[in-house]
């Protein structure tokens, strides 16, 4: 790999400019598939491994200290997460009339816990990175109950979710390698310094190939599935990420919790949602609002962190510490 190519300031640009990834991998996706489809099943579950790995030898054990002391910002997030999705969904699929199956699929994706990409995406955003993992974990734990509760209150469905696969999967995903990285951060400082430069990359591409892999699946039924779907799925998680990042601002917290909030408030489990779309409703229709529910709230969250980076928060601000000390930028090559 030349030098220039691990030059900081053209992997900080190339970071930088994520949203754009994101945004032609669909386009590319739409026109033609099979660039992006074979990019699915263990692909992106060892992809996003490999994310939260790089993202883990971000973290120091004291990162986790710190979000315990403060647990109400834990308790924020998660609240918020299931109050304020579930009514988005309900609200969205009543205001624009959508067709039952749609309905049925959007309020189901509104009741799921957080998304692993939303670690991703704080991660990039410079939000707290252990606030989110922490924040996942609670709504993952708890979407055992509350997904299917939530979705007979709203749907008039009762949708069973598979607790052992669920956790099991969320352990894998994300628990095993930010424990990995932890250790790793402390374990072989010397290897960190030289992965830190080129994990912002790398989650990047990551993140664009799957989107690029979810809309390349769905590129017919998105074609034919009309403009409603399109809107209350971009009205649900944009109402997600401003709503979530309201709340932690009226509750005065400061502008990196916000973020953070924000993204984990807005960014959705919906693989989860179409998985269980799938599996208990006879319409296939009714999974689609998850797999157009998993590109929308990666591409509006990738805006949203892409503007952060842009503002300054790539700057000496870069994945400040839960405890509110500033660390250096992992995109620019310093540690």
């Amino acid at each position: 790999m030349s030098r220039r190519l691990l030059d900081p300031l053209l992997l900080r640009l190339l970071t930088n400019a994520f949203p754009l990834w994101v945004l032609a991998g669909g386009a590319l996706a739409l026109w033609h598939p099979p660039w992006f489809t074979w990019f699915t099943g263990d692909w992106i579950t060892w992809g996003l491994a490999v994310i939260m790995l790089g993202m883990g030898i971000t973290l120091r054990v004291e990162d986790f200290r710190a979000v315990g002391r403060t647990p109400g910002v834990v308790g924020l997030g998660f609240g918020a997460q299931y109050l304020i999705m579930p009514l988005l969904g309900w609200g969205a699929a009543h205001a624009l009339d959508l067709p039952t199956p749609y309905a049925v699929g959007l309020i189901l994706v509104s009741c799921c816990p957080g998304g692993t990409a939303s670690n991703v995406v704080t991660f990039l955003a410079g939000g707290r990175l252990a606030l989110s993992v922490l924040m996942t974990m609670a709504s993952t734990l708890a979407a055992v109950i509350m997904t299917p509760l939530l979705t007979k209150g709203l749907a008039g469905t009762l949708v069973p979710v598979p607790a052992t696969g669920l956790l099991l999967s969320t352990a894998k995903v994300v628990l095993a390698p930010v424990l990995l990285g932890l250790a790793l951060h402390h374990l072989a400082p010397r290897a960190v310094r030289w992965i830190l430069p080129v994990a912002p990359l790398v989650s990047v591409i990551t993140i664009a190939m799957i989107c690029a892999s979810i809309i390349g699946s769905s590129a017919d039924a998105l074609r034919t599935s009309g403009g409603r779907l399109l809107v209350a799925v971009v009205l649900l998680h944009s109402g997600g990420f401003g709503l979530g990042y309201l709340a932690a601002h009226l509750a005065r917290q400061d502008p990196t919790v916000c973020r953070t909030v924000s993204i984990e408030v807005g960014m959705q489990n919906s693989g989860l949602g179409a998985v269980l779309a799938r599996s208990h409703f006879a319409d296939p229709l009714t999974a689609l609002p998850g797999a157009l529910s998993a590109t929308v709230h990666s591409v509006i969250g990738s805006l949203l962190a892409g503007w952060w980076r842009w503002r300054g928060a790539g700057g000496a601000g870069q994945n400040q510490r839960a405890g509110g000390a500033p660390a250096s930028a992992p995109g620019a090559g310093a540690r």
